[in-house]
């Protein structure tokens, strides 16, 4: 059967009458347990998750190996002896290690966006996915069924905030997003480098998380600090100097001022000595 969250994708549990008949003259009906080979079955190209852990699939391969198969596998055909996964990867990925030559399964036919949303749905309830693939499975579906945030939060059952809060995540750097599937930082972590929206400031304050062991409260701060705007040096007032000396400076300054506004960044410092005024003007080469 499928998830019951199929039905609210346009997904029934029986296909089209078109598709029973020729599943019939296949040789299978569509809520059949076929013995299937384990190596003529393909992964599921749109499968959402991207880590398997080795060590519970062990587990789930020696409660297989003791209690058998209780649930089939479901694929659908790809041509006459090979198989797409549709759902149970995790027990093909078993059994693979168990080197059984066949496996329970029932065939289903579908078409792509089919198969794509009932993956993608599948692995959503599970609630075992990283945030960064729970964010791209919302996007799929959201591409799948040309839905707003809001309508497929009403289908999962979820609020609209938590759909945007996680898809929101998809917008940090690639480097972001894979420390956060491989668990070196928290979802609430990533919350906080969005607030940053120079990427390689980003990144600068990933390489601190990770290396200084920074929780969330110091991450928030780090970021505070830094999105601080530095005080302008003030200039030196002119003070005891003749009034000719205060025309030749602020004349100085108002050309400056004039060279910057034509977009050349600047870097000039002042400093008041006893016998005399010295400014310093450094021009980049480059824009």
């Amino acid at each position: 059967m499928l998830h019951p969250f199929g039905r609210l994708f346009g997904l029934g549990d029986k296909p089209e009458q078109e598709s029973e008949d020729n599943n019939s003259e296949e040789g299978y009906s569509p809520d059949e347990v076929m013995q299937v080979p384990v190596d003529h079955i393909q992964p599921n190209r749109y499968q959402p998750r991207a880590i398997f852990n080795d060590e519970k699939i062990s587990e789930l391969a020696q409660t297989i190996h003791t209690h058998g198969m209780i649930q089939p596998i479901v694929l659908r055909r790809i041509d006459e002896e090979n198989y797409e996964l549709i759902a149970g990867e995790r027990r093909w990925r078993a059994v693979q290690t168990l080197e059984w030559e066949t496996i329970p399964a029932i065939i289903r036919d579908m078409n792509d966006s089919q198969t794509a949303s009932v993956a993608l749905i599948e692995n959503l309830q599970r609630e075992e996915l990283t945030v960064i693939e729970e964010a791209m499975a919302y996007a799929r579906l959201i591409e799948l069924h040309e839905l707003t945030q809001e309508a497929l939060a009403q289908r999962l059952g979820k609020s609209q905030s938590t759909i945007a809060n996680k898809m929101r995540l998809l917008k940090l750097p690639e480097s972001v997003q894979q420390a956060i599937m491989d668990k070196k930082i928290t979802e609430r972590h990533a919350r906080a480098l969005i607030g940053v929206k120079d990427p390689e400031l980003q990144e600068t304050i990933l390489t601190e998380i990770i290396e200084k062991h920074l929780n969330v409260k110091q991450t928030e701060e780090r970021i505070a600090k830094l999105s601080e705007p530095k005080p302008k040096k003030k200039k030196p007032t002119l003070k005891g100097v003749n009034k000719d000396m205060r025309i030749a400076m602020n004349t100085i300054r108002q050309s400056l001022t004039m060279v910057s506004d034509t977009g050349i960044d600047l870097e000039t410092e002042e400093e008041d000595h006893d016998d005399y005024y010295q400014i310093t003007i450094k021009i980049p080469k480059k824009k």
